[in-house]
């Protein structure tokens, strides 16, 4: 396997050496994707997930190769904070021989990376769902997850006509992620004649929601929507919610069926609906990277590994379509996908970089994902 993880000491040799004898890449030589995921932090294991996804897709993507080359992941640790997240692309970024990156799930690191990455003038494959992210203006963002925009109105349209629920409380964090979803189905509910009772934010990594959990329970709420960014403080606000005796029907975004939050979790979440861009069940191709997953890596895969395992697939396609680790040229095929079954759906790059449209609304059954449907959002 192509993999190396790039540390502060070993850059500081290596950047020593290229000073000393320049050296020039030759067409035998690896193709660099640079990748900034989380080995440090409370999202340490959320990025094994995501490195894992990665590397299980760069194994048969190097048993064809890629402009008969192989492709090699050069791996950097964002530290679960957006100051990491910055310092570990600067780190890429600094190394002209990586043809694209690999971005964070966190869309507020992937907004802190933003300029830079517009300065580097490469692709990035990013996680996040931020609807802002693809609409400020930075060509070379594309998303390998549906953005929130979708989640929201995916989460209202179950809650009101399949639920039959119109007493909406939402918990959101006040972080990008949080406050865009949490706007996102706001604007959902209202286009169906519901204002929420509740819109309830919290800040990241606190370690007590009783006053979150209270207002909830005090608002009246006859079901509740919600926007974690973190797994572990989904677990917490879970086992804290159920303490207190709130019982009503929970609908989260996609971090309530990561296999962290239902580890952390547990019983908490049982019950509990969300929307999940990936779900084992909703397709073939989903189906197919999970039992390739799960016999690699003894776990259950999810969303974390989906998008990196598409991400990588996503990559070697364009550059083998642009016959070039040219920027413009990758640029221009990754904009050309149509029609590509990955395992979170099927890819139709817009001229945003945007290329899922849709959710699966899944069931926790007893610590079990079940696939109930999928709802696909028309524009």
């Amino acid at each position: 396997m192509n993999e190396k993880v790039i540390s502060r000491r070993a850059l500081a040799i290596g950047t020593g050496a290229l000073l000393a004898a320049p050296r020039i890449a030759s067409a035998a030589d690896p193709i660099k994707i640079g990748c900034v995921f989380p080995s440090t932090g409370p999202a340490a294991e959320a990025g094994s997930f995501q490195l894992n996804g990665a590397r299980l897709a760069l194994q048969a993507v190097n048993e064809k190769g890629v402009l008969d080359r192989k492709m090699e992941l050069v791996v950097e640790d964002d530290q679960t904070t957006n100051p990491g997240a910055v310092l570990a692309f600067s780190r890429l970024s600094a190394q002209r021989d990586i043809a694209a990156f690999i971005g964070s799930i966190r869309s507020t690191q992937v907004d802190a990376m933003a300029p830079d990455v517009l300065k580097a003038g490469k692709p990035m494959m990013i996680g996040g769902t931020s609807p802002t992210l693809t609409r400020m203006g930075n060509r070379w963002l594309f998303r390998c997850r549906p953005n929130d925009n979708y989640s929201g109105k995916v989460i209202a349209e179950y809650g009101v006509t399949d639920l039959q629920k119109r007493k909406w409380a939402v918990v959101y964090s006040t972080d990008a992620f949080g406050s865009n979803g949490a706007k996102a189905l706001e604007e959902a509910l209202k286009a169906k004649g519901i204002t929420p009772v509740l819109m309830q934010g919290y800040t990241n990594q606190a370690s007590d929601y009783t006053a979150v959990v209270l207002a909830v329970r005090q608002s009246g709420a006859d079901v509740l929507g919600s926007y974690f960014t973190f797994e572990n403080d989904l677990g917490i606000f879970a086992r804290q919610i159920r303490q207190l005796g709130v019982r009503i029907p929970w609908i989260g975004s996609p971090s309530i069926t990561n296999t962290t939050a239902l580890s952390l979790a547990g019983p908490a979440l049982f019950g509990t609906f969300g929307v999940a861009d990936f779900a084992v069940d909703a397709t073939p191709a989903s189906k197919d990277f999970a039992t390739r997953y799960e016999a690699a890596y003894k776990k259950m895969a999810d969303n974390q590994s989906s998008w990196t395992f598409d991400a990588v697939n996503l990559l070697a396609l364009a550059i083998n379509t642009a016959g070039s680790t040219d920027p413009e040229k990758i640029r221009t095929a990754l904009l050309g996908i149509r029609g590509y079954a990955g395992a979170e759906g099927e890819y139709n790059f817009d001229a945003n970089g945007d290329g899922l449209r849709g959710y699966n609304i899944v069931r926790n059954d007893a610590g079990k994902i079940v696939f109930i449907r999928r709802i696909d959002v028309q524009e």
